[in-house]
């Protein structure tokens, strides 16, 4: 998932380079392409890949946490 991720993200930012670059006719459809690959793919399975084996709980302001955080401070 690490490599795929890397690999695609390598694309969309040669799309965007490409369009950025080339002055032909379709180089605003190649940064528009390279855009919502990064945006629509490349984030999403980033997300995905970092947060996978996270507990949600670890994150949250509940009670249990800000005393923790109480006790670490002192």
């Amino acid at each position: 998932m690490k490599y795929l991720t890397l690999i695609l993200a390598l694309i969309a930012f040669g799309l965007i380079l490409t369009g950025l670059i080339l002055s032909v006719d379709y180089s605003q459809k190649l940064i528009g392409f390279g855009v919502m690959l990064l945006f629509f793919i490349v984030f999403p399975l980033f997300a995905y890949y970092r947060w996978k084996d996270k507990d949600i709980k670890d994150y949250m302001l509940t009670k249990e946490n800000l005393d923790k955080m109480r006790e670490n401070q002192r």
